[in-house]
């Protein structure tokens, strides 16, 4: 079996951050959420990967490079356009072969892995197989109808009255027969080949379509709100460890990791919460849920619940909750108005003064 990753889409949910980044190597814990679904591919047998990169090719590339140090062999296929799922699938067709794949979306989070998908896959061998969840606000998204085996009978892409609260979520399992369905598709309204109306094909033409319902943490990492709460998941797993120096005023509290290299003085860190490698936290407050990247500067400031890129500089600002900072961002203390928190969504590169 074989993968195909999407990595290239480009993330408006998360602008400014993306325009300057692939949302995938957004960090979750100091990690791109991107190496977290190659590792659970290999976690899952799957070596051989194909992934689907399109503007932000030259991060995805440096970032992975041959995958050989997560234990995978990559394979890069080049989409000029964010032509739909189904389309993605058709550039990779020389990839793929004749080969069985499961289709993975490189912004997707998933907790306890798919192994419990392939091989229920592979005993059952539908068409195709679909990974659901249930939801609360199912006419946001792809939603399934089932019948009484579980199999599906219709697919509906944001439904006005949806027949399910079953939410088709970022991983598919694949035969061949889906190259089939994809090339008797039309675009969408919206010009996309839509991965949906392919699987609805598959199933109005008598091929079984198999699902199955994940009962544990899943996150599409596409806004703000969704990586920090995912941030705060992973975190909640962090083995404490303290490879960087932390001189006797400084406090560490729960669950922190201290990178090799960091240097930590005068300061407060309660948990769950990790400081990246040379990173250099100076008479400050980091709260639980935050992760600090590496070679940033946190001097005199405040700051949970958040996530700060490399090279980023918070210096005499806080409280800050809630917030991800992009890469070499720089916030600094500007002129005294009323106090209040801050939130932030900055981009890479930017500057901010900030009222004390």
């Amino acid at each position: 079996m074989k993968a195909l990753v999407l990595a290239g889409g480009i993330g408006s949910r998360l602008f400014p951050i993306t325009h300057t980044g692939a949302k995938q190597l957004i960090p979750v814990a100091n990690k791109p959420v991107l190496f977290y679904v190659i590792e659970t591919l290999v976690d899952a047998g799957v070596t051989d990967i194909g992934i689907v990169v399109g503007g932000t090719q030259a991060q995805v590339r440096e970032a992975v490079g041959d995958g050989s140090a997560m234990g995978a062999r990559v394979t890069y296929i080049y989409q000029e356009e964010p032509l739909g799922l189904a389309h993605a699938v058709l550039i990779a067709r020389d990839f793929l072969g004749d080969e069985d794949f499961v289709m993975y979306l490189g912004d997707n989070f998933i907790v306890g892995g798919i192994d419990a998908l392939l091989r229920k896959f592979h005993a059952e061998r539908p068409a195709a197989e679909i990974l659901l969840t249930r939801v609360d606000n199912p006419t946001d998204f792809g939603v399934a109808e089932l019948d009484a085996d579980g199999q599906v009978v219709r697919l509906e892409e944001k439904p006005k009255n949806p027949a399910s609260h079953l939410a088709v979520i970022g991983v598919y399992l694949f035969t061949p027969a889906v190259h089939e369905a994809i090339d008797a598709i039309s675009p969408s309204p919206r010009g996309e080949l839509e991965i949906v109306e392919a699987i609805q094909w598959l199933v109005n033409n008598g091929y079984p379509v198999g699902s199955a319902t994940v009962d544990g943490y899943w996150k599409d990492t596409g806004t703000v709100t969704d990586m920090l709460e995912v941030n705060r998941s992973v975190l909640e797993t962090l083995e404490p460890c303290t490879e960087g120096k932390v001189d006797e005023e400084s406090e560490i509290i729960g669950r922190v990791r201290i990178e090799r290299g960091a240097v930590v003085s005068q300061s407060r860190i309660v948990g769950p919460a990790v400081i990246g490698a040379g990173t250099v936290v100076t008479s400050s407050y980091i709260g639980p849920s935050t992760s600090i990247a590496e070679d940033c500067v946190i001097d005199t400031s405040q700051i949970e619940f958040s996530i700060v890129l490399n090279g980023a500089a918070i210096e005499g600002v806080g409280p800050i909750e809630g917030s991800l900072i992009g890469r070499e961002a720089h916030l600094t203390r500007a002129c005294r108005t009323p106090r209040a928190s801050h939130r932030f969504l900055i981009g890479d590169h930017c500057k901010v003064q900030v009222a004390p």
